[in-house]
């Protein structure tokens, strides 16, 4: 038994593709190469990869970790070479690396992540609304009928030098960790923003040590 950590890029061309296809794709790029994907046991086996977050509908990562596990020991380069060939467009390969069979699941391990985020509509004053909202002890807020306190989901927001078209840019690391995770657009939001105006993508999921 072999576990591969992969990290890759799910690009423009995916970005309207959700978790459980995503997770679909994954799975048929393995058939394609013909690589020993291992499944789990029982009486429904499913294959055994291991995405570390769900990225939401229209982000865009260049830093998605997933853990999968073949049969057999292969070299990472031919793992490589098998994957680059059958990977469908809007994901590309990163980094592979083994990775010891004992370590706890990805989404235990998670501690943040960190994201880029192009504001489409100005904001103007955005300096004082950062201020204001990082200075903030509390911000509620409700996400499928639960309420929740955003604020200390924030670990760092500052803005960042416009593109060249002037448009705004943000840098936010936000808590992910299960059953707590920051919404990059629900901190567009609590800045006074529309969560439709702006593009978000994902630079780095960061794991506990």
């Amino acid at each position: 038994m072999q576990r591969l950590r992969i990290i890759f890029a799910k690009t423009s061309a995916m970005r309207f593709t959700g978790h459980l296809d995503l997770h679909r794709a994954w799975e048929r790029a393995f058939r394609r190469a013909e690589l020993p994907l291992a499944y789990s046991q029982g009486y429904n086996p499913h294959p055994r990869l291991n995405l570390a977050a769900a990225l939401p509908l229209g982000f865009t990562s260049q830093a998605e970790i997933m853990d999968a596990w073949l049969e057999h020991t292969l070299p990472v380069a031919q793992v490589w070479a098998a994957l680059e060939s059958a990977l469908p467009p809007g994901i590309s390969l990163c980094q592979i690396e083994e990775a010891a069979l004992n370590l706890p699941a990805l989404q235990t391990q998670l501690e943040a992540a960190e994201y880029l985020v192009t504001l489409l509509d100005e904001l103007p004053e955005m300096a004082t609304r950062l201020e204001t909202l990082m200075n903030s002890e509390h911000l509620p807020r409700r996400r499928r009928g639960k309420d929740y306190d955003l604020r200390p989901l924030i670990l760092k927001l500052h803005s960042l030098p416009p593109e060249a078209d002037g448009l705004q840019r943000l840098f936010m690391r936000l808590v992910t960790k299960e059953g707590a995770a920051g919404r990059p657009d629900e901190v567009v939001e609590a800045l006074g923003g529309a969560a439709d105006a702006a593009r978000v993508h994902r630079l780095r999921l960061i794991l506990s040590s």
